[in-house]
């Protein structure tokens, strides 16, 4: 097997520390072939289906690859900006935004990047760019709050399987989840009151999560539990009542039994009952995408206002503003801890080790 490595390589290059955010991804043109090719490899995932691949396979290939892109072309057309996708180039905003802050901090020390888990730029291009820069050290940010093995372990299998085909590796740390971090808190607690500031406050609030299939809830995966605790924690940030708010899951596909509420049955209930508004907001996507401009802010809003509702109000994602980047900065900043200092440094920390060592011994 031939190992990837570096066609330049100067060894007497200085080394850097590279901090790699990645997201889930998004087709490069909102069409039915960029759509057939994005969705081919995300949906080929086992971690995003769980199905044994040869029962997979001719579902995948036979009947969904040819239906579900031109529907998705559709819905995807639908948010399509003059800068493309949303997802991407608010990607690329907070990778932009946290180098800056990275830069202020720790001078060229750091290099900021990002890559998608499917479609691109991927993973492995962006890493190769990284090393070849002279990362040494690498911190991975998967931009998923709460961890699922469908997006973070996903991503790290992706992570994995690169490095088993390069020379050499670098030191690595990965973010598994931030879901309760307080800097993430207060980023949300201050959009929720941002908006209100300017809108009023509805009748309900509405913390929407992407689902997934009830059963991995039931063999361990911690996303579900994950998602309540940023809920509560928000709420608690904010002094609101139990009864002014709901967590809800959204984006379901297939017959098996979803993570539950439903955000869109929830939201006709709601509207049955006489709630006249709605806000709704999406803590468990860093960036705003087909899910939340759509589904969401489209969909949802027309399922809502059709079962009587009055007024529904969706509160965009952190994406690249102000307070998500001090947050970013700070989960990062706080992972970093010890790959930045001088060698002096580190030697007088590891002296000061020792002689604690020995005076707890004597």
């Amino acid at each position: 097997m031939r190992y990837i490595g570096s066609k330049n390589f100067d060894h007497s290059q200085p080394t850097r520390v590279g901090v790699l955010l990645t997201n889930l991804g998004t087709p490069d043109a909102p069409h039915k072939k960029p759509l057939r090719k994005y969705l081919r490899q995300f949906l080929w995932d086992p971690r995003v289906v769980e199905i044994p691949r040869l029962a997979w396979w001719p579902i995948l290939h036979g009947i969904i690859l040819w239906v579900r892109p031109g529907r998705s072309a559709a819905s995807y057309r639908k948010i399509w900006t003059e800068r493309g996708s949303p997802l991407m180039f608010h990607t690329r905003d907070q990778a932009r935004a946290l180098a800056g802050s990275m830069r202020e901090l720790f001078g060229e020390r750091v290099v900021v990047d990002f890559a998608m888990r499917y479609g691109t730029p991927d993973i492995a291009g962006t890493l190769q760019g990284m090393i070849e820069q002279g990362v040494t050290r690498l911190l991975v940010l998967p931009l998923y709050p709460q961890y699922s093995g469908a997006t973070t372990g996903s991503t790290f299998d992706a992570l994995a399987a690169d490095f088993t085909r390069r020379r050499w590796l670098p030191e690595l740390r990965f973010v598994s989840q931030y879901h309760d971090h307080p800097a993430y808190i207060e980023a949300i607690a201050d959009s929720i009151q941002a908006h209100r500031a300017r809108h009023g406050t509805g009748d309900k609030l509405l913390f929407s999560y992407h689902g997934e299939p009830r059963r991995y809830l039931d063999q361990g995966d911690p996303y579900h539990c994950q998602c309540h605790k940023t809920t509560r924690l928000v709420a608690q940030r904010l002094g609101l009542p139990e009864s002014s708010y709901l967590t809800t899951f959204q984006s379901r596909f297939g017959k098996a039994e979803w993570l539950q509420p439903y955000t869109d049955t929830t939201l006709k209930a709601l509207a049955g009952q006489g709630v006249k508004s709605v806000q709704v907001i999406c803590p468990g996507f860093s960036a705003d995408c087909l899910e939340t401009l759509e589904e969401i802010g489209e969909e949802n809003r027309d399922c809502y206002l059709a079962a009587g509702g009055e007024q529904f109000d969706y509160i965009p994602c952190l994406n690249a503003e102000p307070g998500h980047i001090t947050a970013l900065a700070a989960i990062v900043t706080e992972q970093l801890s010890g790959w930045l200092q001088d060698k002096t440094d580190n030697a007088g920390t590891a002296r000061q080790a020792r002689a604690r060592t020995l005076g707890a011994n004597q």
